[in-house]
């Protein structure tokens, strides 16, 4: 019979780890929330609060493919749906939902056409900490300069002006497309959150944690401004 002890030596060693900043000062405070009216430009985006009324249904167009909801729940059947989904996630305190559109044409989209959704969430301004997330884009902004700049953007204001700290991206475990693009970014892989939450389908995901800190930032944006100007 095996016992206690021995069931514990059998276990894998764990290496305690050490604080990375033992002397680090007091973070200054976060701003939050965001502007009303405030608006992220770029050379090939412009990123402006949404406005669930007059977006839904330019945004229910560019959205409406399978490939776009294929790892994200609550895929709405049409623009009044997305409507009160905008709306919905607008109210929450801690969300700031942004409406990405062309600053010049890409493709066969004309500048000022809406090709996706982006937000920040999870924001807790006592740890100056928050999540980009709830991020779609149209197929045919894929693998151009709309994601990149677009994080670019909402990272640049995020460590800038609102003076975070830390900001984490997630992603399904299934979404290998995503955690790629992530990790494109220059985010560092945290690890993974194991039956993390439920999909559409009824089975419980995986989450893949990225983050990005104040200490990354500057590295990171020169890695985004590289890939924007190529």
């Amino acid at each position: 019979m095996t016992t206690e002890l021995e069931r514990t030596a059998e276990l894998p060693r764990f290496q305690a780890l050490h604080d990375p900043r033992p002397h680090d000062n007091a973070w200054p405070a976060m701003t939050w929330p965001v502007p009303k009216h405030a608006v992220l430009t770029g050379q090939h985006v412009r990123l402006t609060p949404a406005d669930p009324a007059a977006d839904a249904s330019e945004l229910f167009d560019a959205l409406d493919h399978d490939s776009v909801w294929a790892h994200v729940p609550g895929r709405p059947n049409n623009a009044h749906g997305l409507e009160d989904v905008l709306r919905q996630r607008d109210s929450l305190a801690d969300w700031q939902v942004w409406v990405v559109r062309t600053t010049k044409a890409i493709g066969d989209l004309p500048a000022g056409a809406i090709v996706g959704v982006t937000s920040y969430l999870d924001a807790r301004p006592h740890d100056a900490a928050l999540e980009i997330g709830f991020t779609l884009y149209t197929p045919a902004v894929w693998a151009t300069a709309v994601n990149p700049e677009t994080k670019l953007l909402l990272l640049e204001h995020a460590f800038d002006t609102l003076h975070v700290g830390r900001v984490q991206l997630k992603t399904d475990v299934r979404n290998q497309r995503s955690q790629q693009a992530i990790a494109r970014l220059g985010a560092t892989y945290e690890g993974t959150l194991r039956r993390h939450f439920r999909r559409s389908d009824g089975t419980v995901r995986d989450s893949v944690m990225f983050s990005i800190i104040a200490e990354d930032w500057p590295d990171v944006r020169q890695r985004l401004i590289s890939r924007i100007d190529r």
